[in-house]
């Protein structure tokens, strides 16, 4: 499906608050695609870290909310360690899993987990999990 940019599509107060939270200035990325091309978790994501970039520099912020790609991250940083421009993507990542749950809207519903499954979770993967993404 293509892109279609234009001055309506851009939300700016989006990329702001992005900004802001992660703390990263990510408009300086120049797609080269290192961050995805890194990513070990790329082959679970809609899109990679770099196309999330592009979606949040555009200020679309339904696209970039609704992927799952934020949630997927696993935050190992090998993106920001390889990206020539030093952005930490793992906390624009975050900055959007932010947003979305400050919105009230958890990626995974505690009560909908199947009992089998949590007698075989470790305590700590749950409270991990719980804590990334639940509002």
């Amino acid at each position: 499906m293509p892109i279609i940019i234009s001055d309506r599509t851009i939300i700016s107060d989006f990329v702001r608050k992005v900004e802001e939270i992660s703390g990263e200035n990510f408009s300086k990325c120049m797609q080269c695609g290192t961050c995805s091309g890194s990513c070990p978790m790329m082959e679970n994501m809609t899109f990679g870290p770099r196309m999330m970039i592009l979606r949040a520099n555009f200020g679309q912020e339904e696209q970039v909310i609704g992927d799952n790609t934020a949630w997927i991250c696993a935050s190992c940083h090998s993106c920001m360690v390889r990206c020539p421009r030093g952005i930490d993507i793992a906390k624009l990542m975050e900055a959007i899993r932010q947003i979305s749950l400050r919105m009230n809207e958890n990626y995974v519903e505690p009560f909908k987990i199947d009992e089998e499954i949590l007698e075989e979770l470790p305590p700590i993967a749950m409270v991990s999990c719980f804590r990334k993404h639940t509002a």
